[in-house]
């Protein structure tokens, strides 16, 4: 097979949110690496599957499952299917998220239960199986935002959320720990997806632009990469910790 790493050879991994953006930039290094990468999505079909037939194209191995991280049921049917297909589950990836960023004022209350279904209560879901079926010595990476600590406006619901799990984190790194699982979480900052300009204005992208001491956004393979190194065996040492990947922003 033609991969370009062998350092995740025979593991197995989930990306929540993998269809799109930085998630399907982290499926496709962690299959690059030679992880069998099971694509999760939501229950829209298209996206995940061009995200996997680029991976076996690439000489990878993928599947793609359609589950609502934010509902129990569906994420333990996700679990069951890989571990029946798959054999074992070495890798999380807590990825799904849904990112609102509108005036506080504003923010309805199906908003807000939406936020904290998807971006708390999937990563809860996500934690809680994994502490029940990953493999001994297997890495669970979370994704926050490097907004968490710039008080941007327009932010307070969707930093809230974010904040929530990175204390998942922090808290839960001992409970993994006894059975060698790392637990870790990255902060990317602003970076550049093909959604991620959709309503701002070119004067706030030319801030977020301008706070980077490279005078740029970021690229989601420079957060897959990050994202790589922690489920490899050289991050064996490195649990409980939050990396912001955001080129010196914050």
């Amino acid at each position: 097979m033609n991969r370009s790493g062998t350092a995740l050879a025979g593991k197995v991994a989930l990306v929540t949110g993998a269809a799109t953006g930085i998630g399907r930039a982290i499926a496709q290094a962690l299959a690059a690496d030679g992880a069998n990468v099971v694509v999760n999505r939501n229950h829209t079909p298209g996206p995940a599957e061009k995200v996997v037939a680029g991976i076996e194209e690439a000489g990878g191995s993928a599947v793609a499952i359609a589950a609502d991280v934010s509902v129990r049921g569906e994420y333990e049917a996700m679990v069951r299917r890989l571990l029946a297909e798959l054999g074992r589950w070495d890798i999380l990836v807590n990825n799904a998220a849904v990112a609102l960023t509108k005036p506080f004022a504003e923010v309805s209350e199906a908003e807000f239960d939406l936020s904290f279904a998807v971006n708390v209560k999937g990563v809860f879901n996500g934690l809680q199986l994994a502490l029940e079926h990953l493999a001994n010595g297997g890495r669970v990476v979370t994704l926050s935002s490097s907004t968490t600590a710039l008080m941007l406006p327009g932010y307070a619901v969707y930093d809230a959320t974010k904040g929530a799990i990175e204390q998942f984190t922090r808290v839960l790194s001992k409970d993994f720990g006894c059975r060698g699982i790392t637990l870790n979480t990255v902060s990317p900052g602003a970076t550049e997806t093909a959604t991620y300009r959709d309503g701002k204005s070119e004067q706030f992208l030319a801030g977020l632009e301008a706070m980077s001491a490279f005078g740029r956004l970021g690229r989601p393979t420079e957060v897959a990469a990050v994202v790589s190194f922690l489920a490899s065996d050289a991050a064996g040492w490195m649990t409980g910790q939050n990396l912001r990947v955001n080129g010196g922003t914050v």
